[in-house]
């Protein structure tokens, strides 16, 4: 039978991560497993998003396990949704600790996230189980997972509303503070006093219900609010 028969194809792991010595890790030891696995090279950024889930869905692996932070080629739960359509079963391999990051996989259509800093023999167990039609995931640790991710959403887009409340100026100053530009600069590239800058600022607190500049930045983060792009 050719590689890309069935059996070989039943017995597929892909692995999708940019730390190459924790892929070769992970590659090595499946395969002394007797499981057919292969790293997936990354390409360089997201344009290529379609053509990277091309080759993965032509490989068709039982099992996927997939980094979240890929580098250049940005956020892993993008593509969680579209390999788990095409049939593979998806375990995020994570050095995030964020559990609504954690739940906003299992949502996507993730079996299971696993910390990096699990044994390596855990993750080689969770492969092995999926292989065995086993389940890996307990329901009530789904459900706190679930709960965690949509507590987050909830908290973000209370976050995306105060964002929306401010002015358009207010938004200039703040994403300018996002880039670590003081006030007086503010004042100075805007012509204005920096008695006004300071007034805009206070509103902008007010309005996001935070007490201090890094706050109204941190904000804005955690919100996904991009400065300059959201303008």
């Amino acid at each position: 039978m050719t590689e890309t028969g069935p059996v070989r194809a039943n017995n597929r792991v892909l692995i999708v991560e940019d730390h190459a010595l924790f892929a070769e890790s992970l590659e090595l030891a499946l395969n002394l497993e007797g499981y057919d696995a292969r790293r997936l090279p990354l390409p360089p950024d997201v344009r290529a998003t379609g053509q990277f889930l091309a080759t993965a869905r032509r490989l068709q692996p039982r099992v996927v396990l997939l980094d979240l932070d890929l580098g250049s080629f940005g956020d892993g739960v993008r593509l969680i949704h579209p390999l788990a359509e095409a049939g593979a079963n998806v375990v995020v391999v994570t050095a995030s600790s964020d559990r609504s990051r954690w739940g906003e996989c299992l949502a996507n259509g993730a079996r299971k996230t696993l910390a990096k800093t699990q044994p390596l023999n855990e993750i080689l167990s969770v492969v092995r189980r999926i292989h065995q039609g086993q389940p890996v995931l307990d329901a009530d640790e789904r459900e706190r997972l679930l709960k965690n991710w949509e507590a987050h959403r909830e908290s973000v887009a209370d976050q995306r509303r105060r964002l929306d409340a401010l002015t358009a100026r207010e938004r200039q100053v703040l994403a300018r503070l996002q880039e670590g530009v003081a006030v007086r600069d503010i004042a100075r590239e805007n012509y204005v006093s920096e008695a006004t800058v300071r007034t805009q600022v206070k509103s902008i607190l007010a309005k996001l219900g935070v007490s201090s500049q890094l706050a109204a930045v941190g904000l804005a983060h955690n919100a996904g609010w991009r400065g300059s792009a959201d303008l």
